[in-house]
């Protein structure tokens, strides 16, 4: 099963919104065969196994990282090929819960002889594919807010500059994570001062899709992202009503979504309504504080990604990572938990779960 999860991985980022699975076929102790689910609209990884062997299946066990599913979707069901192969015993790590399975995969090869075992490191598979088991359960983006800070917590300094304070190596990672998430989200004010492209700028891999809350449409029609509009596609978030003032946004082949107001500033749990909606299934926070403040505020982040380089900058008035009006008591404090530490090049990276997201709670 460990093998299966490590083929599962090769899937990341060119999958969604379909899990990471991998499956690994055995007989007499000899590994027959081993693949993954490639890429969203093509086949499982129990079929690309299967079809990938070169050898008679017959008595052979398959281990595999999330349940078989047993509907026709984009693909046939793995169950229908399983049944075919003559495999005898299938080793399952975590059962699905999208309601088209949720055990009847399992339930439909035992009622055709075939032995099956649940729960095999069903942790780690769990883990695998947390973004997954989010959204098909709740039909909305799994929301990850990464920041890069000082280790007196400060975001940029006193001038506003904040390039760079992680390292090569946590920006490489990042990058990673633009690949690995669907969508990347960040507030007008930052298109503003930086004008980012908010792409992965990794070989072979995929950029996010772009979108940007903007409530008033502020956004520049000269920035990077409205001028990339047609290579990697760009979601503009506003309340703003006016058709003659969407239209140059339009024709830049961006898409515009109308939210409505919450507290002076778009709804963002109706986005992510709208967004889930849209088959997006993960979002990459990468806003300033104000921006951050609001998605904590609203319930949407489900994880925290904070890095946090060995440098002070000091000084009231630089940025934090959180800003806004902020809690009055520190028993409304937004709670972190399960953190997972550990060290990119000099900085040190701390991965978070938001306790208690208010979409699940």
């Amino acid at each position: 099963m460990e093998l299966a999860i490590a083929e599962a991985r090769k899937g990341e980022g060119f999958t969604n919104p379909n899990p990471m699975v991998g499956a690994v076929i055995v007989k007499e102790g000899r590994i027959l065969a081993r693949d993954y689910h490639h890429a969203y609209g093509g086949y499982h990884a129990e079929r690309n196994a299967i079809l990938n062997c070169r050898e008679d299946l017959s008595g052979a066990q398959m281990y595999v990282t999330l349940e078989p599913c047993c509907h026709y979707g984009k693909t046939p069901p793995c169950t229908e090929i399983i049944l075919e192969s003559g495999i005898k015993k299938v080793y399952v790590g975590s059962m699905d819960p999208n309601p088209l399975v949720s055990g009847k995969g399992v339930e439909l090869l035992k009622s055709r002889g075939i032995e099956v075992e649940t729960g095999i490191c069903e942790e780690k598979c769990l883990a695998l594919n947390k973004v997954f088991f989010h959204y098909i359960r709740h039909k909305t983006p799994y929301v990850v807010m990464k920041y890069a800070m000082t280790a007196d917590g400060k975001i940029a300094t006193k001038t506003g500059a904040s390039r760079w304070i992680s390292g090569e190596a946590s920006r490489e990672r990042v990058h990673n994570s633009r690949h690995k998430y669907m969508g990347i989200m960040a507030g007008v004010g930052t298109v503003l001062t930086d004008n980012p492209a908010l792409t992965c700028r990794q070989e072979g891999k995929k950029s996010p899709v772009r979108i940007i809350c903007d409530s008033r449409l502020r956004t520049p029609l000269t920035s990077e992202l409205v001028r990339t509009a047609g290579e990697v596609p760009v979601i503009l978030a506003t309340a703003e009503g006016d058709a003659e003032k969407k239209k140059p946004y339009l024709d830049a082949g961006c898409e515009v979504l109308t939210i409505s107001e919450k507290d002076g500033h778009i709804d963002l749990n109706v986005l992510m309504q709208k967004l889930g909606a849209l088959g997006i299934d993960s979002i990459l926070l990468e806003g300033g504080g104000m921006l951050n403040y609001s998605a904590l505020k609203s319930g949407i982040v489900h994880a925290v990604e904070q890095y946090i380089a060995p440098k002070l900058f000091g000084g009231t008035a630089a940025k934090t990572p959180v800003t806004g009006e902020g809690v009055a008591w520190p028993d409304q404090a937004f709670r972190l938990c399960r953190p997972n530490v550990r060290q990119i090049g000099a900085d040190i990276l701390i991965e978070w779960e938001v306790a208690a997201c208010s979409q699940e709670s």
